[in-house]
């Protein structure tokens, strides 16, 4: 168990500062069998949108 001392969160809050802000991700993405299923489940439903809509 790490300390939680006064300095080490001051030195957190710093980074968060300095952190570039990025979008979340919208999907997630891998190379494992979860992954991969979810991946393929999410671009079938985008397939299905895509061909209702135009």
């Amino acid at each position: 168990m790490t300390a939680r001392t006064a300095r080490k969160i001051e030195i957190q809050k710093k980074k968060r500062r300095r952190a570039i802000p990025r979008a979340k991700v919208t999907r997630s993405q891998g190379n494992t069998a979860g992954a991969r299923k979810r991946l393929k489940k999410v671009a079938g439903l985008a397939r299905g949108r895509k061909t209702a809509a135009g």
